[in-house]
């Protein structure tokens, strides 16, 4: 019988002995991915401050009361170059790849991808371009809605002047209605008291 306890104990030593050997040789595995990770992402994160570099001439061209643009480098797990809101530039899963992606309703789009920066970097140029254009003729879309506006008139009037014209319009309407019944009622009785209607109403 102590031989058999003998011979357990044994046997749960070397269990316990393989399994720390497991643990410290997953540990120096997942150390190894760690490494890899952080090195890759220092990495991403290099090649995107490089980008940011170069496009610093267009951010410093973009005007300061244009507030639709974030130019911004975030060091996050995964590092990205913002654009603006719903546009940032990444990493790739390729080496060196750069991808332009947006944000949208219908989900996160890639706009664009290449392994060439100057490539990357006249991509957004061009966006910013566009959306700048795009917000110019949005601008110049409102001022052409409202060139029948008579701003002369509203500012003598205190702003009120279609409001003004509405209520005149409104009650000049209201007049004419009861004049045409007193008229209409008043040729009746006309008509009944003498059998005969007014000259201009024959």
């Amino acid at each position: 019988m102590a031989r058999n306890n003998e011979f357990d104990a044994k046997e749960i030593e070397a269990k316990v002995l393989d399994l720390s050997k497991s643990m410290e040789r997953m540990k120096s595995q997942h150390a190894d991915r760690d490494d890899v990770v952080v090195e890759l992402n220092q990495s991403q994160l290099t090649r995107l401050e490089l980008l940011a570099r170069d496009l610093q001439p267009l951010f410093d061209q973009v005007p300061d009361e244009n507030d639709q643009f974030e130019f911004a480098l975030t060091k996050g797990e995964t590092p990205r170059l913002w654009i603006d809101m719903t546009a940032h530039v990444r990493m790739g899963a390729l080496p060196h790849q750069y991808e332009l992606v947006k944000d949208t309703r219908m989900g996160r789009a890639i706009l664009a991808a290449t392994t060439d920066k100057e490539r990357i970097g006249q991509v957004v140029t061009d966006y910013v371009a566009d959306k700048i254009l795009e917000r110019e003729r949005l601008i110049e879309g409102e001022w052409v809605a409202m060139s029948g506006y008579d701003f002369d008139d509203v500012m003598e009037n205190g702003g009120s002047e279609p409001k003004i014209q509405i209520k005149r319009s409104a009650w000049r309407a209201f007049v004419w209605f009861w004049v045409g019944v007193i008229i209409g009622v008043g040729s009746l009785f006309l008509w009944a008291w003498y059998g005969q209607l007014p000259t201009f109403l024959q």
